[in-house]
């Protein structure tokens, strides 16, 4: 049963990752790409990253189950307490760089109910101040902020997998 949760797990934080490292590989076009051009492709990611993204808490959850169920002896619990290490940090990431500008990104587009619900959290009540960021000539910082977080996420994801890619395959 627990190779069954090690399988499990090791499938799902490759869930996790895999967003995130698709939109690391998409900065240097993306970065091209004219004001325009940049609002234009930006919607595209809802809602289909947004279900992926229920990998990352699953992925979470199964992990600390099988910290659980690791025995506290070598380094197979270590590699397994790292890689929730980076999976939390991939969540702090994504709130307090990401989500924010999302909810800048969104502004004003409609949204599915679930769509609203989760872009609405952490929502600041100045919507005035959403549509003079996104209106602002400075639009390159929210690129580079939103940008930017997805290369740390992305790092992040990688570093989790590989810690328990080694520690489900019994190494240490």
């Amino acid at each position: 049963m627990v190779d069954v949760l090690r399988t499990l797990t090791l499938i799902l934080v490759a869930l996790a990752m895999v967003p995130a490292v698709a939109h690391a590989l998409e900065l240097p076009g993306k970065l091209r790409l004219s004001k325009d051009g940049y609002f234009a492709v930006q919607p595209i990611y809802y809602p289909g990253f947004t279900i992926a993204g229920t990998s990352e808490p699953l992925a979470i959850v199964a992990v600390a189950i099988l910290i659980v169920v690791t025995p506290r002896t070598g380094f197979r619990f270590w590699l397994t307490i790292a890689s929730l290490i980076g999976l939390l940090m991939m969540q702090a990431v994504y709130w307090l760089r990401t989500h924010p500008i999302n909810r800048v990104w969104l502004q004003g587009k409609t949204l599915g109910r679930a769509g609203s619900n989760f872009f609405g959290v952490a929502a600041r009540p100045d919507r005035d101040h959403d549509d003079a960021a996104r209106n602002a000539p400075e639009w390159t910082a929210l690129r580079d902020q939103w940008e930017y977080s997805h290369v740390a996420r992305a790092g992040l994801a990688a570093v989790s997998f590989v810690a328990l890619t080694i520690a489900v395959s019994g190494g240490g």
